[in-house]
This record gives structure tokens, sequence and C-alpha cells, in this order.
């Protein structure tokens, strides 16, 4: 999720949208239909810093904890023959690549050679990068749109879509810069996910102003996408909603009760589509059940939600 630059309007924004970040949440989610526990959300002072679920027997999601950073992101780890792909690193504060390891080890796959790419460059998804500078048989990927382009194969960005081949199983790379220049999704046929990172994700979807279009741009994309390619879960990089429709946690809460489940339908592409296709004249904040569009000045100075980028 992208962060405002300077600190005390991020506060304004945060208190502005409390209407919306109702604390006490009486309605509990429903159970997981693909994970088989609850996602630790901060409530045990003891709980690991990563907390990991199978999605199959090649395909991990790990979580790590609120005790660990607010942001809370969701990691992905997936096993080829010959190689292991992670999308995203978390944020500082705790060690994936240790984490990441013993996954590989615990599932048979030690020293297995890796690929550390990232759904877009913001520090909460490239703060564990460091710790696999020095892994043996290693590529880390770049945070720029040019990165992501040279690594994947994307001649054309971001109209062309990359591959990456793990042995055995292969998955595509979708650029949709919006919520940032460098964002992409990565598309995994066998478990017929999105990796949708910050672009679809139960929680505020953030752009600025001027980049409505270019996010919008990038999900129509993605919908011709999945006309050819069966999306049955988007699996996004934070949970920020509350199972209670259309609210939200607050931002640095560090533990939460009632959170919405992490994943999304494939026919929450639609709702989000939809949502960026009803702006109209200029984007709002606008709660829905299970997003929020959160538009917001480049230099939100002296203004405040929810019509900051109406037009002067």
């Amino acid at each position: 999720m992208t962060r405002l630059s300077n600190l005390f309007l991020s506060a304004i924004l945060f208190a502005s949208l409390s209407a919306c970040e109702i604390q006490d949440a009486a309605i509990e989610a429903p159970p997981s239909a693909l994970f088989a526990q609850a996602w630790n959300s901060g409530i045990d002072p003891d709980e690991p810093a990563f907390q990991v679920q199978e999605i199959d027997a090649n395909t991990f999601a790990l979580r790590q904890s609120l005790r660990t950073s607010f942001e809370a992101p969701f990691l992905y780890l997936l096993l080829g023959e010959d190689k292991a792909l992670l999308i995203d690193t978390g944020a500082e504060g705790a060690d994936p690549r240790a984490e990441v390891d013993r996954v590989l080890a615990a599932s048979g796959h030690a020293g297995l050679a890796l690929v550390v790419m990232h759904t877009h460059g913001h520090g909460d998804h490239v703060g564990g990068d460091a710790g696999f500078a020095d892994r043996p048989d290693t590529i880390v990927v770049g945070h720029t749109a040019e990165d992501v382009a040279e690594l994947f194969g994307i001649d054309r960005w971001p109209d062309d879509i990359g591959t990456l081949d793990l042995g055995g199983r292969k998955v595509d790379i979708l650029p949709t810069p919006g919520h940032h220049a460098s964002h992409v999704m990565v598309y995994d046929a066998v478990t017929r996910s999105m990796f949708s990172g910050d672009a679809i994700y139960p929680g505020r979807l953030y752009f600025v102003c001027d980049k409505a279009g270019e996010y919008a741009a990038s999900l129509d994309r993605v919908a011709g996408f999945a006309e050819t390619h069966p999306i049955d879960w988007l699996l996004g990089g934070h949970v920020e909603m509350k199972a209670a429709a259309g609210q939200s946690f607050g931002q640095q809460d560090k533990s939460r009760r009632g959170e919405h489940v992490l994943e999304l339908p494939g026919s929450a592409l639609g709702d989000v589509t939809a949502a960026f296709a009803g702006i109209g004249d200029y984007p709002r904040v606008t709660p829905f059940p299970d997003f929020m569009l959160l538009p917001h000045p480049a230099n939100p100075a002296g203004m405040s939600p929810p019509d900051w980028c109406k037009p002067a």
C-alpha cells in the first residue's frame, strides 16, 4: 500500500476517515474457503514473526505478524521443479529468508534456486530484500518497472505479459501500474490464483488522484486476461477490511478482531473494475463491501477527504 510521505498529513487522512474505521467489530469473518486456519492478527503477544499456510503442497502464503509491522503484509512462495518464486519480502522488522528456507526444507526442497520478486516497490513489500542478497542461487528483482520488464521479458510496458518458468510450472507477470509505477500481478494456472498485490485486496486501494485512469486501464487489461485464464482467487498483499461490510481497521492497529478473509473470489475483479468505471468526474474516497477506493492528492496539504481530488 502507498504511504503518504508526510506522517502528519497521513494522520489527517486517517482521522478524516474515522467514520469508516469503527473500532469495535461485532461481526466475525466466515471460515476461509482456502486456508485451514484463521490468520494471526496480533492478539497473541507470542505469535511468530510469520504464519505460514498451504494453498497446495507447492504453494504457500506467509503473513508477517502485526506485532512486527502494522502493515502485516502477505508473501507468497511458489515451488517448481527447478526453482521457487517468492512474491514480496514484507516490511522491515522480520527475517523472511529464514522462514522461506525453513519452508523449502520442510517441503523437501532445501537449497532450491530462488527468484525474489515484488508486486511493487513500496517499502512494506521490499523490506526483507537484504536478507536474500547473499543467498546462493538467488535472483532479487529490482524495484522499477524497467527492472521488472527486463527480468521477465516484457517488451512493451504495460501492454505485454511476461513469464517465468519454474520448471513444470509457468507463471504470468501482468504489469498493472496505478497504485505504483512498477506494480504487477502474478497469475498461477496451477492454483488458478492471481496474486494481486495492492491493486486488489480486502483493504484501501490507494492511488494518486491523477492515476485513476492508469489504474482503471490496468484492471481492464487484467479483465481481458481473465477471459481466457480462469481465476478462482485474488490473493492480495494485506487485509485491512473488517468482516462487517464496508468497514476498515485503523491504519496502525496492532491487533484486530473480526478481519475480512484474505482471499477474494475471481469475481471481485469485476467489482473493482466497476468501481473505477463509476468514478465520474473525479475520484472520491468511497467504501465498498470488500474494499475501499482511496484516491489522494500527491500533496494533501490543506486538503481533506473524501472529495480532495475535486478539480479546483
